[in-house]
């Protein structure tokens, strides 16, 4: 694949530099986070305002503009998964009154595309559009247990990150988890990204059987088992699956 040109290059960088730490920038921030000139920013900046990139508020600081939300939105793994799955997801939510979930994975992270908060839910740390350890959350650990054996592999012997005492690092256990996935047919993450959470995944099919995303139930630890949970998120990831193979 060939990369990028030099102005692409650069704006890409530019738009790189925001996330959900930093959702307004200033030029000079901007310049900084993007390790580019200020002349370059000041320059490419203006063009992502004109086509509608970036916008501009009246306090000066530049905002990722709706015109690149609309772009994304057509993703089809996000827009046409979502639109299918939509139904069953908020069903899932009215049923439980807990946290609903959809993801699919990206190179060798997770990418929330849906999110469902129930009411009085636990406070959780994703959000659509977010990005995410695959090793931590139930919806990454199913995705990881069906991924190429190669890319489990580069995940499981490169640096995991640790969220909580409760995150599991070692390789090896994190190995044995992912056969139970493959053999259970869901995940759990319990406590591995907040003290105060648990999490039961479940896989989404597409109509040749391979997994392309994954459900997840977020209660708050001690309210529910994985083995009460599971049948309901399960059956959410079937109906979905299905949905998929109309």
């Amino acid at each position: 694949m060939p990369r990028p040109g030099p102005v692409l290059a650069r704006g890409l960088r530019i738009l790189d530099a925001f996330s959900a730490d930093h959702p307004a920038l200033t030029l000079s921030e901007l310049a900084r986070r993007a390790e580019l000139p200020l002349s370059t920013v000041h320059r490419l900046a203006g063009e992502l305002v004109g086509w509608g990139a970036l916008e501009r508020g009246a306090d000066g600081r530049f905002r990722i503009g709706l015109r690149l939300w609309e772009v994304g939105a057509l993703a089809p793994r996000g827009s046409a998964l979502r639109e299918r799955a939509l139904p069953f997801l908020e069903d899932l939510s009215q049923v439980t009154r807990e946290n609903v979930q959809l993801a699919v994975r990206e190179g060798v992270e997770v990418v929330f595309v849906e999110r469902i908060a129930g009411s009085g839910a636990v406070p959780v740390l994703t959000r659509v559009g977010g990005r995410f350890a695959l090793t931590a959350t139930g919806v990454g650990l199913v995705l990881l247990a069906h991924a190429p054996p190669e890319l489990q592999e580069e995940v499981l012997t490169g640096p995991v990150e640790r969220y909580t005492p409760h995150t599991v690092t070692d390789p090896r256990a994190l190995r044995g988890m992912l056969a139970d996935v493959r053999v259970s047919g869901y995940a759990v993450s319990d406590r591995q990204v907040t003290d105060d959470a648990l999490s039961v995944a479940a896989p989404v099919h597409d109509r040749r059987g391979a997994v392309v995303a994954a459900v997840s139930l977020v209660v708050r630890h001690g309210t529910a088992t994985p083995l009460a949970l599971a049948p309901l998120v399960r059956t959410s990831a079937r109906a979905i699956s299905r949905a998929l193979g109309a």
